[in-house]
């Protein structure tokens, strides 16, 4: 259960088959390219400290979709000093993308968007190594990919894929972040092992957004990137109790924020007894 912790000062809690697959070289990270003074303003974060810190710089985490949402999140997970960020998304870039996916550049247009990701990371965080796989989530190396993972951020756009991914967590035991949006609306929710999963709570997806197609305003889906950064940041760094077993719903139209509980299902087809294998 995540509880507000009290400070000095006062706080509030709120709560499809790709190109053909190519993986980038991964580039080692330049020998003191990081240094201690970067990460001065989150060290001094209650409850956070150089445990935290070293833990970060230990982690890999990897991020499915460098869109707007995991652009974002991939963004101030390498800012806050995660050691290895896997960075998996097919396709090339496309102008209407550039109103959301800020780690890319207008010449790069046409080129595949997981590089223009990682050499915009790579650029401003030469000390973070970046994996960047130009491949479907259906291909078979994704499943070890995920298995070197301490956590997963799920940041694709439609349900199929979600539950691709929340399958093959579920599965490997791994932690996962599912941030999701459509329009101005969002959800977030943090699946541990053995906690509720996504199939537990979206048996079917969610038939609302689908008629809908996929409209996009760029300032919510950072907002939610950011949001499952932070919560990836405190699985990865263990110095917060991430938001599990509760469904984060964002409306930022009203600015509507709710947070049921989530509730395991026995009979899940991803995590109950009777879940595929």
């Amino acid at each position: 259960m995540v509880t507000a912790r009290s400070h000095s000062h006062p706080r509030l809690r709120s709560m499809c088959p790709g190109p053909p697959a190519r993986i980038l070289p991964v580039q080692a990270a330049p020998p003191g390219a990081e240094t201690s003074r970067r990460f001065d303003r989150q060290l001094t974060i209650p409850g956070f400290g150089v445990s935290a810190q070293r833990r970060l710089s230990q982690a890999t985490v990897l991020v499915a979709g460098v869109g707007g949402v995991g652009g974002a999140a991939a963004t101030y997970l390498a800012a806050a000093g995660v050691g290895r960020l896997i960075l998996i998304h097919p396709g090339d870039l496309e102008e209407p993308d550039l109103n959301r996916q800020t780690l890319m550049r207008p010449e790069r247009v046409g080129e595949p968007r997981v590089f223009c990701a990682a050499d915009t990371l790579r650029a401003h965080h030469p000390g973070v190594e970046i994996v960047a796989v130009d491949r479907d989530l259906a291909d078979p190396a994704v499943p070890g990919l995920i298995a070197e993972a301490d956590v997963v951020v799920d940041a694709r756009h439609n349900f199929p894929e979600r539950y691709l991914i929340n399958r093959l967590c579920v599965r490997a035991r791994v932690p996962l972040v599912v941030a999701a949006m459509n329009a101005t609306e969002a959800y977030l929710m943090v699946v541990r092992p053995g906690e509720p999963c996504l199939r537990c709570v979206f048996g079917e997806g969610d038939p609302a957004w689908e008629p809908l197609g996929f409209p996009v305003l760029g300032a919510v889906a950072g907002t939610v990137g950011c949001l499952a950064a932070t919560e990836a940041l405190k699985v990865a760094g263990g110095f917060a109790e991430p938001a599990v077993g509760r469904l984060i719903h964002l409306d930022l139209w009203d600015v509507d924020l709710r947070t049921p509980r989530t509730r395991r299902d026995p009979a899940c087809p991803d995590c109950g007894p009777g879940g595929t294998p």
